[in-house]
């Protein structure tokens, strides 16, 4: 059953992404103008003159010259072999490129992933189980500023904070020097040093709002009959609560899995720019500024496959997670 399940979502999956990179194409080429024209807008802006003939010999170069529909399936029949296109900006092969910077953006997004529910499923359901407390006004009212405060400007005064009052920068993944060592343990204990501030950052914003969806789905269950009837036979109340409620209230934080990995992604592109991390955000925005958009699509692609693949654990976790969701 689980076999069948994850066999027909995968041939959506497919579907889905081949849909996706017609979408994505359109949008990417519906600003005016292309790479070209912006970069001979800078090099004018610069003071060089450049003549038509070098203009079309640079564009029939990158294949600009070619219908937006003959762009297209050049792209496609490529994306098919493994190729993603050369980047315009770079010059270099795009899937080069996005790979470099796969690995730190796996990490940072799926460490904010777990640190987001770490702090929002014990804040929510303390704060459900303590209604009008103290403890659930503080959560509250947390819960409200990381929600309306934008990541970008809470890593600015942290970082503000930070060197202030313990001459602490928190800018980028490893100390200078280090990026580019090979790895060894000293490495991975820089990074760890310099993973919690942009994962404080990050996770903030998502688990406010996570924190406020949990506490009010829990209070939905425990006001209901039947957690008011195992009260009544004596079911302890720790067992009640986590063998019934919370099963069934953290089924929307389960399936918000599939929307939250990609939207930590180019969610906190700003935060990653302020916070000088070696993610694929920052490489989208430059990409869409600049127009490269065999470089913008391949990121997109990626983030779009973050997405479903998302979709499917989630899909699957709330099949294990709560009883009256079935496969089939």
């Amino acid at each position: 059953m689980l076999g069948r399940f994850i066999a027909r979502r995968l041939l959506y999956m497919v579907i889905l992404l081949v849909a996706m990179s017609v979408v994505s194409f359109i949008i990417i080429q519906l600003p005016p103008g292309d790479y070209m024209e912006s970069y001979i807008a800078r090099l004018q802006a610069e003071g060089m003159q450049i003549d038509d003939s070098a203009i079309a010999a640079l564009r029939k170069r990158y294949g600009l010259d070619q219908p937006p529909h003959i762009q297209f399936l050049t792209w496609a029949g490529r994306l098919l072999k493994g190729d993603m296109g050369r980047s315009f900006q770079y010059n270099r092969p795009v899937a080069e490129l996005v790979f470099e910077r796969v690995p730190m953006t796996v990490l940072v997004t799926l460490a904010s992933l777990l640190v987001t529910y770490l702090i929002a499923v014990p804040i929510g359901i303390y704060s459900a189980t303590h209604q009008y407390s103290l403890g659930d006004f503080v959560a509250t009212a947390i819960g409200f500023v990381g929600i309306a405060m934008p990541n970008f400007l809470f890593a600015l005064i942290l970082m503000w904070a930070l060197y202030k009052w313990f001459g602490l920068g928190i800018g980028g993944l490893f100390s200078q020097g280090m990026e580019t060592a090979p790895w060894n343990w000293a490495k991975v204990v820089d990074l760890v040093k310099h993973l919690p501030a942009p994962l404080i950052v990050i996770s903030v914003s998502g688990a406010a709002g996570l924190i406020r969806v949990l506490r009010g789905t829990l209070l939905d269950e425990l006001g209901k009959q039947y957690v008011q009837s195992a009260r009544a036979v004596g079911l302890p109340e720790s067992r009640l609560l986590f063998k019934y409620p919370v099963r069934i209230a953290i089924t929307p934080l389960i399936s918000s899995i599939g929307w939250m990995l990609p939207s930590l992604v180019s969610g906190s592109t700003v935060v990653s720019i302020v916070l000088s991390l070696p993610t694929v955000g920052p490489l989208l925005f430059s990409s869409l500024t600049q127009q490269d958009m065999y470089l913008a699509g391949g990121i997109v692609m990626f983030l779009t496959f973050m997405t479903v693949v998302g979709v499917l654990l989630s899909d699957i976790l709330l099949a294990l997670v709560h009883p009256r969701i079935r496969f089939e």
